[in-house]
C-alpha cells in the first residue's frame, strides 16, 4: 500500500507536466497504452495468459471505463483549472464513495465503527492539510470533473472486487483491462485538439504510463483481492501526504505545523481503516465463494 501511494502520489505532478503538450484525452490514451505494454511484457515473463472468454472481456470493459478511461480524462480536464490542493481534497473522497457504494451494493463486508471512523478521520486530515476554504476553484467545472473521477474510481473498485478477482492472473487481468481502456479512450481522440509535443510532456507521460499506471495496477489488484475494495480505496488518503513530502524533499517547499498535523491525522485514519490481521485471514475464501457471499 505504501509503494502504491508513492507511485500514485506523484501522478498529479506528471499529469500537470504532460498537459504542457498534450490534451487530457491524449494523455489518457498514451498512459493506458504504455501501462498495458508494461503489463503484457510482465504477463509473458510470468506465463500468465490473457482471458479468452467473452464474459471476462465484457467485465474488463466495464472496469476499464470506470477505473481508467473516464477518470484519466477527468483528471486531465480538472487539472487544467483547479490547483493541486483542491484536487487532492476531491481525489481523497474516493474511500467515502467506495464505502457508500459498497454498503448499497452489499459488497462491503462487515463495516465496523472503527473503519467508518477511520474513513471520516482520514478525510478530515486531508481537509486540514489543504484548507480548501482558503482556496479558489472548489465550485468550478474542473472541481466537478475531479469529484467525478473520484466517484468513478470507487465504482470501479467495488465492481472489480466483485466481478474480476479470481478470473485469472492479476498481471494478465491488469494488462487486459488497460488494453481495453486504451481502445475506449481512443474513441474520443477525433474530438481532441492537436498535440504540441515538447520534451517535458513526453517524459512526463512516459513516466505516468510506465510507473503511475502499469506498475500501480498490479499492486491495486493485490490489495483488492486480499482486503477488499474499501481498503484499496483508502490509498487515496495517502496521495496528498506523498505529494507534500515529495515537495518538501525535492522542491524545498515549506511544511507548516498545520500540514504536519493533517498528515498525522491522515495516517491514523488510514491505519484505522485497515482490517485486523485475524479478520483478514478468516476472510481468505476462494474468489467464487467471496462473490457468492457478497
Amino acid at each position: 500500500m505504501g509503494l502504491l501511494a508513492l507511485l500514485w502520489g506523484s501522478c498529479f505532478l506528471w499529469i500537470e507536466l504532460a498537459l504542457t503538450g498534450l490534451a487530457p484525452v491524449q494523455i489518457a490514451v498514451v498512459r493506458c497504452a504504455l501501462g498495458a505494454a508494461v503489463l503484457l511484457g510482465l504477463a509473458l515473463v510470468r506465463r500468465q495468459r490473457l482471458p479468452r472468454d467473452r464474459g471476462t472481456w465484457a467485465r474488463l470493459a466495464v472496469a476499464a471505463l470506470f477505473c481508467n478511461a473516464l477518470p484519466f480524462v477527468l483528471f486531465g480536464i480538472g487539472q487544467q483549472s483547479v490547483d493541486s490542493g483542491v484536487a487532492g481534497v476531491l481525489n481523497a473522497t474516493t474511500p467515502l464513495w467506495s464505502l457508500l457504494i459498497g454498503l448499497l451494493l452489499g459488497t462491503e463486508r462487515g463495516p465496523t465503527p472503527r473503519r467508518v471512523g477511520g474513513l471520516v478521520l482520514g478525510f478530515a486530515g486531508v481537509l486540514v492539510i489543504f484548507a480548501p476554504w482558503q482556496r479558489h476553484g472548489l465550485a468550478s467545472w474542473g472541481a466537478l470533473a475531479l469529484l467525478g473521477a473520484a466517484a468513478s474510481y470507487a465504482v470501479a473498485f467495488a465492481y472489480m472486487g466483485r466481478e474480476l478477482v479470481g478470473r485469472g492472473g492479476p498481471v494478465a487481468i491488469s494488462a487486459a483491462q488497460l488494453a481495453a481502456a486504451t481502445g475506449l479512450s481512443a474513441l474520443a481522440l477525433p474530438a481532441s485538439p492537436p498535440a504540441h509535443l515538447n520534451a517535458t510532456a513526453v517524459v512526463a507521460v512516459v513516466v505516468l504510463g510506465v510507473f503511475g499506471t502499469g506498475a500501480t495496477f498490479v499492486l491495486n489488484y493485490r490489495i483488492i483481492e486480499d482486503e477488499g475494495a474499501t481498503s484499496a480505496a483508502t490509498v487515496g488518503y495517502l496521495l496528498p501526504v506523498v505529494s507534500l513530502a515529495l515537495g518538501a524533499l525535492v522542491l524545498d517547499e515549506p511544511l507548516t505545523p498545520g500540514v504536519v498535523a493533517g498528515m498525522a491525522v491522515v495516517l491514523v485514519g488510514v491505519a484505522l481503516t485497515r482490517p485486523a490481521r485475524r479478520a483478514a485471514g478468516r476472510d481468505r475464501r476462494p474468489p467464487a465463494e467471496q462473490r457468492a457471499g457478497g
